[in-house]
């Protein structure tokens, strides 16, 4: 029988301190996370408090035009702008209409489905039936969810047939489309829009029975089918492509990702200056004279204050620490890449993480975490900072560029291509190893696909 015994063992392992946890953490949010995340600690932490301290503030190039971002120029001030928060919510100079008052209110698809069945002359039960099937409408518009499970939602029990006129009054309202259960549904839904009634006959045909070659732009295939003129064939698949596929789309508010820049860069006497976007900086300090109360008073009883204080002092390092390194990777970036914003795409540089990471004394997991769901607004656009690195091919002259310059040559074959003869992919590669530049014929399909360019045979029926 083996005895219990104890046995000491020395390891060395890297654990990370609670402060270090949390400075990881901010650093790999988004500004919008960020901005989140430091409002939520000033609420429930009394030891934090907002930075009354002016800053300078630097415009919003992601709501201007380029050529104002890069302008050194300051905004003009049109008063309204000036205003606090507070003042905006009050009304300015004491007025009680503020600018919000005049933004019209954004009606959902459900509500104004629901506004217009409302209306009908219709006994409680078809109008439970209806309103059923508008609760389970997706917010594109589609009914994806089968009539035999609407019944039994509905609580009333009703017949197949019951639920399929309840359907058919839905898809009657406004937008024409709506409650439709597939694609094809949702056009021939919205086929009487098409006044002209050959052509209204034509386009069915095409969504009835052939809508994969609709999709595929082949209108001489459609015409040999259709036994109809290729004009008329033409002209019914242009206006089919004028039907709206995502009708719930048209109401209610869209779910828009704004890209909110934590760097801007603009030109400065001759030189590139990167400056923090201090419209979202959410400045934050100690408050001294709670902190100086609860050390005056401090005891083993307010062991959960104590920790609040330590915790509102990593925060003011974090955040200034965030914004430093940031600021720091966002110049280093500047220094290797403004060929980029002078010259273009094909000025881009190969870039490695650890390059950076050498010239500013960061590890590269670090700069990694910088780069990622961080954005620079510069006056040829906002671009993820990640943007900026790729890795260097080499050419056939034994120099070295980078993917995103390969694009721009492709791009700009492209664009000056013969419409009657477009460029194919390998013929695409043929002209960047003339150049140099050895891609393979798969690598050249994908730039194009990141370009969102059709393919050849797309480009030519179009053409």
């Amino acid at each position: 029988m083996t005895a219990p015994a104890l046995r000491v063992e020395h390891r060395q392992h890297q654990t990370l301190t609670p402060r270090l946890q949390q400075a990881v953490r901010l650093l790999q949010l988004s500004s919008l996370d960020f901005a989140q995340e430091v409002h939520a600690a000033l609420d429930k932490n009394p030891f934090l408090e907002v930075d009354e301290t002016d800053a300078p503030v630097v415009p919003d190039p992601a709501a201007a035009p380029a050529a104002e971002a890069a302008s050194d120029e300051p905004p003009p001030n049109d008063g309204w702008s000036a205003m606090s928060p507070g003042d905006r919510r009050a009304g300015g100079a004491g007025g009680d209409v503020t600018a919000l008052d005049f933004v019209a209110a954004d009606v959902g698809l459900r509500e104004h489905l629901h506004g217009q069945v409302h209306v009908l002359p219709l006994p409680p039960r078809d109008l439970l039936l209806a309103a059923t099937v508008i609760e389970s409408l997706d917010d594109d518009g589609y009914l994806r969810t089968p009539l035999a499970e609407l019944a039994v939602l509905s609580g009333v029990d009703p017949e197949p047939a019951e639920m399929l006129t309840a359907l058919r009054r839905v898809q009657s309202l406004d937008p024409n489309g709506v409650g439709a259960r597939d694609v094809r549904e949702c056009l021939v839904l919205q086929l009487p829009d098409i006044e002209d009634p050959a052509l209204r006959a034509l386009a069915a045909r095409i969504v009835t029975e052939h809508l994969p070659r609709l999709a595929q732009h082949d209108v001489a295939g459609l015409a040999r089918l259709l036994d109809s003129p290729v004009d008329a064939v033409e002209a019914a698949c242009e206006r089919i492509r004028h039907l709206d596929p995502r009708p719930g789309w048209r109401h209610g508010a869209n779910d828009v990702q704004y890209l909110t820049p934590d760097v801007v860069v603009r030109r400065v006497r001759g030189s590139w200056l990167a400056t923090l976007n201090q419209n979202i900086v959410p400045r934050v300090k100690l408050n001294q004279a709670y902190a100086r109360l609860f050390q005056q008073h401090r005891d083993a009883r307010h062991g959960e204050l104590a920790a609040s204080l330590q915790e509102a002092r990593w925060t003011v390092r974090n955040v200034r620490q965030r914004f430093s390194t940031i600021l720091k990777v966002a110049e280093a970036i500047l220094r290797r890449q403004h060929s980029f914003l002078e010259h273009g795409p094909l000025a881009m540089k190969p870039l490695g993480l650890k390059e950076i990471a050498d010239e500013v004394g960061l590890h590269e997991s670090t700069v990694s975490r910088v780069t990622n769901n961080k954005y620079m607004a510069t006056p040829v656009g906002v671009f993820e900072l990640k943007y900026f690195f790729s890795r260097a091919m080499v050419t056939a002259s034994g120099s070295t560029c980078s993917p995103t310059a390969i694009r721009g040559v492709i791009k700009e074959m492209i664009d000056s291509e013969s419409p009657s003869h477009p460029l194919s992919d390998p013929e695409i590669a043929r002209r960047l190893l003339r150049q140099g530049l050895s891609v393979a014929r798969r690598t050249v399909t994908k730039y194009r696909q990141l370009l969102k360019v059709a393919p050849v045979e797309r480009r030519r029926r179009h053409a």
